[in-house]
Formats: C-alpha cells, structure tokens, sequence
C-alpha cells in the first residue's frame, strides 16, 4: 500500500514549480488533522467538548474543539515555513506568518477547521475543510487581504479529512480527486481511493427540509421534482442530510446525489462560506466530474469581496445540479445576478 506522503511524493512532478513546498504543506495539513483527529477520539473522556461561550466573527457559538483545531492547524502550517499566513473560519481577520521564511513562502492556506463540529457531543461525523492558493503579492512582504480574496479557479489544492467511522483526507492538486483512510493502529494515511468520481446522475438529495418554507421557489420546485415517482429516472431520490458539510458531500461524492444550501429568507446570501467552505468542496466536485454553482452563477468563478463571504450552494452531480439551476432561473427570475 502507497502513504499519503510518498503518493504526494510520486505526483511531485506535476508541479516543478513548487520544488516541494507543496508537498511539505500538505503534509503539515495530515499533521495536524492526526492531532485533532486524537482529541476527537477521546470526546467525552476529556473537557474538549461544548460551547467556549464565546462567539467568532459570524455570530456563531464556538465549540472548544473548534478553536483546539484552528490552533493545531495554524501552528502546523507556521512550522513548516511554507506558508506567508492563512484565513480561517474562526478568525476575524487573515493571519500573517511574519518570519522571514513565512514572508518568503508562496502559498495562503484558507480552512474551515471542523465543520459540523456541533455534532461533536452527539457522536455524528465532522471535517476539516482545506484550500490552498499560490500568493499574489510579492514574495519577501507581509502576506495581504487580496491574497485571499482569489476565485475559487485559482486553487492549487484543496481537500478535506473526514473524522468518521474511519479517518480519511481527500485532496486535489487539479489532477482527479484522491482519498486516504487512517490506519489507526500506525497512524499512517494510505491511498483507498484513487481517481474518486462522482456519479453524473445520483439519487439522493442533502438539505436542511425544516426550512421548506424560507426556501426560494426554484428550490421549492425542485424539491418537489426529487420527490415525484418516476422510476425511470429513480424518483423519488433518497433525502440524506447529516448536517455537516464534509460528511454530506463525502457520501455523495462516493455515491452521488446533490447538497444544497440556498439562501433563505432569514439567511438571504446563504450561509456557508464561499473561501472556506464553497471553493474548496467546488474544486473537488468539478474534479471528480460533478459541478458546483450558487444555483445560477459556477462558484469558482465568483469574486470573492470579504473573507467571510457568504453564498447559497448547490454541489454534486452534474446532472442533478444542472435540474436544480433551471428550476431556479424557471421559477426564480427576481433571485437571478443582475
């Protein structure tokens, strides 16, 4: 069996560029996610789980596992000296690595440290969620906002690690879509699933339905769509939604199926975030085959205005989101970009 670190090893060569950076921050990225991976594990044995009390910049209740996670994460890429800073979901504003080494790195690194992570206390799967782009100003200065603030087409890498019923990291470098499991008993990612592809027609859908009545009407139609009898087309879909990004667009990927997160009408730009959360599960799908859109516009193609931006979310096979798209520009002209 091939290791995550000698499989980024072999693909080296698909970036000369990068003279191995790249390779050393993914590997700081497994690092930490065996660190928090850990912590995880002993949820309820330890006082790692429930609220801090405090609030991050959304306005949303940290967990203290949360924050465990961004400070593993954001001390692991500032060792490795590949990084000049990153943005995360739990900070208000980017952090700069202000070494010299760190002014000179090439690389930001946005990430949703656990996604899902008030699922914790009920024992239900959660992630991390990873992206990473080349920095567009000059190599030698403190890292800025507009190095963040970069389409989602401008990815180098991004990925995920799912802590679940096993522990796996799935990434993509633009070259096809790549899962690791975790050996538990070594500590040691290896490769399960090469080239991962997303179905072009799945059969279920991932939405939150308790808010049916807050939903644009595109969705609202569409829904009604999933749920007609056809069996031709496998209708009715299966509903499956688990309530955390990772694990929801992880089942799909291997299965297919599509999740939508839409605006809502207490929620009108949506909810989740398009640096940190859209981008990064946007390139996996597009590299696995499937598409990702804000139900009218491709999310990769949308130019970020502030880090913690957010957008509704339509992801999975393409199929099933092109369908969604034309009930939302059929049924929903007033919520169309202008």
């Amino acid at each position: 069996m091939i290791t995550l670190g000698e499989y980024i090893i072999e693909k080296q060569h698909q970036f000369p560029e990068a003279t191995g950076e790249l390779t050393q921050l993914l590997g700081a990225i497994r690092l930490a996610s065996k660190v928090v991976n850990r912590e995880i594990n002993k949820a309820g044995l330890v006082d790692i789980i429930g609220s801090t009390g405090l609030e991050n910049v959304q306005g949303e209740v940290q967990q203290k596992l949360d924050l465990y996670a961004n400070e593993k994460f954001k001390a692991a890429l500032e060792a490795r000296g590949e990084v000049c800073g990153i943005a995360s979901e739990e900070e208000d504003e980017f952090v700069a690595f202000d070494s010299e080494r760190g002014k000179n790195s090439k690389y930001v690194v946005l990430i949703d440290p656990l996604d899902g992570s008030s699922n914790i206390d009920v024992n239900v799967s959660v992630g991390t969620i990873f992206s990473i782009y080349r920095r567009i100003s000059e190599q030698g200065e403190s890292v800025q906002e507009r190095d963040f603030l970069q389409p989602g087409r401008e990815q180098v890498a991004a990925g995920y690690v799912v802590y679940g019923s096993s522990t796996m990291l799935v990434y993509t470098t633009g070259h096809g879509v790549h899962g690791f499991t975790c050996d538990p008993s070594l500590g040691v990612f290896y490769l399960s699933h090469e080239n991962m592809s997303l179905p072009k027609a799945g059969s279920m859908y991932s939405i939150n339905e308790g808010n049916y009545l807050k939903f644009p009407q595109g969705v609202k139609k569409y829904l009604k769509f999933c749920q007609e009898i056809d069996p031709p087309t496998q209708r009715p879909y299966t509903s499956r939604y688990i309530g955390s990004l990772v694990s929801d667009f992880h089942r799909n990927l291997l299965k297919g199926g599509i999740y939508i997160y839409p605006s809502t009408a207490s929620a009108p730009t949506g909810k989740l975030r398009l640096l940190y959360e859209c981008n990064p599960m946007a390139f996996l799908a597009e590299q696995a085959g499937g598409k990702a859109s804000d139900g009218f516009t491709r999310i990769m193609d949308i130019e970020p205005q502030e880090l913690h931006q957010r957008v509704p979310f339509f992801c999975g096979s393409s199929d099933m989101v092109d369908k969604a798209e034309s009930m939302m520009r059929e049924y929903s002209p007033e919520d169309a970009p202008k």
